[in-house]
């Protein structure tokens, strides 16, 4: 038992050397990993500074056309005046940025945005009035493409397709290829003033200031009456189209007579009654070929 208890007692003190040991030794250690450690801490530190800057940058910056150009998923920016009020209450470093992007927004001029187009606009193009028929008699299909009411004339009609007198035998009749009511160009318009409805037999009377109003399926489109002119049978000019929204109206003059031309010209009204102003645009005149 002697024998036991001394090798136990030197058991411990063996035990005891090897603890002093390797206390010393992780002492030692320890000092040498202090520097080390300091540094890695140092590091990580800075890091983590880095991090929160960067962070808090893209908080902060505003791009060329004055909005946010990126900001912290969750934060009060990202989620707008509806985000979580006690999203940064835990965390100094996120109420200091909230109030510092506050205060940058609110001090920032924000300039107008312009939107590249993101595609081309098909162009703006004047019709083309199609070439008078060779033959006056032609047969010629009945297309009706709205109604004419000129309450002057106590004129209210089908408004016809086509220039033959096939067509305008059923009542006024419009240009094919001029400009539709309300479309920008000249809208052209046949009517006889003494045979079949004769609905042109008074367009003499017509005064500035008077109404002819086109009604499609696209709607009811006025003019108001600006000026009346008599011309030569060869004037094809009537029917050029130009930068404007204007119609004509045209018939055999004087009545019973194919001597010459009464031409009566409109100007499209607003829905306020005001003379609708033609676009800028550098268009070049469609003209009818002249015979």
């Amino acid at each position: 038992m002697g024998r036991l208890a001394a090798r136990s007692d030197g058991v411990w003190d063996l035990a005891g050397v090897r603890h002093r040991l390797l206390g010393r030794h992780r002492s030692s250690s320890a000092r040498r990993a202090t520097p080390l450690v300091a540094a890695t801490v140092v590091v990580a530190v800075l890091a983590v500074q880095l991090w929160w800057n960067r962070i808090d940058t893209a908080v902060l910056t505003l791009s060329a056309d004055g909005l946010v150009q990126s900001a912290r998923p969750g934060s009060t920016l990202a989620r707008g005046a509806e985000g979580d009020s006690n999203a940064t209450d835990g965390d100094p470093r996120l109420r200091l940025a909230t109030a510092q992007a506050s205060t940058t927004l609110a001090s920032a001029t924000v300039s107008p945005i312009t939107l590249a187009p993101t595609s081309t606009a098909p162009a703006i193009q004047l019709p083309v009035p199609a070439l008078l028929p060779e033959d006056a008699y032609a047969d010629t299909p009945e297309v009706v493409v709205g109604r004419i009411t000129i309450p002057a004339l106590g004129i209210d009609e089908a408004l016809q397709q086509g220039m033959t007198l096939t067509a305008i035998n059923r009542g006024p009749s419009h240009w094919p290829g001029t400009a539709g009511p309300g479309q920008l160009g000249n809208m052209v318009v046949a009517g006889h003033r003494t045979t079949f409805s004769r609905p042109f037999r008074y367009l003499d009377q017509l005064q500035p200031g008077d109404h002819v109003t086109y009604t499609t399926e696209a709607g009811s489109f006025t003019y108001a009456v600006t000026s009346t002119a008599i011309v030569n049978p060869e004037a094809v000019d009537i029917a050029d189209q130009t930068v404007g929204y204007t119609s004509t109206l045209f018939a055999c003059h004087p009545p019973g007579s194919a001597a010459q031309r009464i031409v009566t010209r409109l100007q499209l009204l607003d829905g306020a009654g005001q003379p609708v102003v033609a676009p800028a645009l550098a268009l070049t005149p469609v003209t009818v070929p002249r015979g």
